[in-house]
């Protein structure tokens, strides 16, 4: 047991090689590394077995509707904005089985799933990334009910954030305070540090866990010079990050706008895929579907990811409530940027632009958002809406 442990808060700096000691250390706790690799012609979150599969010299080139994979000219194994979907695939997975009924004589017997939830280490999350799982703790952690798959997978997960040192023009992080730089809610932070004489990284514990982890990994206290790298690195990201959101007042301006032409504009261009929802962070949504052999003897019900994009979504007993895509639409930007507020006490947005990037029509949030700020809505909102997201 390691007694001299780094304090909390500290920058200290370490090499290349040391962090590819970060992989052993980790999985000796008994976690399975997640983090980014290439497969196929993106950047995603994936399980990782060494230190060579982190995409090493990679970006991703990001607009509205566009995304491709470009060499670096280093070898920066973060060099790249966020990866092309989020991290909540692995604590939230897209299927789960809610349970399982056997026939068992004239009932049905219920089958428990023993299977223990995989122990998780991630690593390479972005400031925006860190504030989307606290955002997804309030929903899904909530005191009056606790999604048992999330619960059981979130519990213990070991988080190793990197700050930005590069953004995505697609990126809006600093108009909703979530980045670029990490605050709070990691075990590790990293800050990447790289040119021609030098590739390493400032790196500091944020929990005893991360300490402890810290310790094994060859660390040198930082000095002055490679913090004031990392800060200025840090603060080229935030100014390289072009797309804004005006957040104050929104809420009030989204409920009022509920009439607003613009929402046909929109409508006339969105293909209701709901690819905006599957690659946010935050989104929850789900449908149950329930299966049987067909002779009956055995059923499940299964929890699957869902979108308020498709029809049936909001379907209750005879049809569903929002039949155009203007009103699906409306829906999910309003409760993402306003009903959110009320039900949660925050943003549901962190600024990620994910579904700028993959939006196949090349819709842009903030654009949308800067619309109905520039042109007053015709009329008021219902006074009940904030009621009926």
């Amino acid at each position: 047991m390691v007694t001299n442990l780094p304090s909390i808060g500290a920058p200290f700096v370490l090499e290349a090689a040391g962090l590819a000691q970060l992989f052993p250390s980790l999985q000796r706790r008994g976690y399975q590394v997640v983090g980014p690799a290439v497969r196929g012609s993106a950047i995603v979150y994936d399980v990782l077995n060494t230190f060579d599969e982190l995409p090493a010299g990679w970006t991703a080139e990001q607009e509205a509707g566009q995304y491709r994979l470009k060499r670096r000219n280093d070898g920066a194994l973060f060099g790249y904005a966020v990866g092309a979907h989020g991290w909540k695939k692995f604590l939230y997975p897209a299927e789960a089985r809610v349970f399982a009924a056997q026939r068992n004589g004239h009932g049905f017997r219920i089958l428990n799933d023993d299977a223990p939830s995989p122990r998780y280490a991630f690593l390479g999350m972005r400031a925006c990334e860190l504030a989307a799982m606290a955002i997804q703790d309030r929903v899904l952690l909530g005191e009056h009910y606790s999604e048992q798959v999330y619960q059981a997978r979130r519990h213990g997960v070991f988080l190793v954030a990197v700050n930005c040192t590069v953004s995505a023009p697609t990126c809006f992080c600093a108009s909703m305070h979530t980045g670029p730089p990490a605050q709070a809610g990691f075990d590790l932070a990293l800050t990447e540090l790289v040119d021609a004489q030098r590739h390493i990284f400032l790196v500091e514990a944020g929990t005893r866990q991360g300490a402890e982890v810290l310790a094994e990994l060859g660390a040198k206290e930082a000095d002055a010079t490679a913090r004031q790298d990392a800060e200025k690195a840090i603060k080229a990201a935030m100014a390289e990050t072009k797309r804004k959101l005006r957040t104050s007042g929104i809420r009030e301006m989204l409920y009022a706008a509920f009439e607003h032409p613009h929402w046909d504009e929109v409508a006339a261009r969105c293909l209701a895929c709901g690819n905006c929802t599957m690659v946010c962070p935050t989104c929850f949504c789900t449908t149950v579907e329930d299966v049987s052999t067909v002779d009956g003897s055995h059923a499940e019900r299964w929890r699957k990811w869902d979108s308020c994009f498709t029809q049936n979504f909001s379907y209750i007993h005879g049809g569903s409530v929002r039949m155009s895509i203007k009103s699906r639409y409306r829906q999910w930007l309003t409760h993402k940027l306003a009903a959110w507020i009320d039900q949660f006490g925050s943003s549901g947005c962190v600024g990620c632009g994910r579904c700028i990037t993959w939006c196949p029509a090349g819709i842009d949030i903030t654009q949308e958002v800067a619309t109905l700020w520039e042109q007053p809505a015709p009329a008021a909102a219902p006074a009940d809406l904030r009621r009926v997201p």
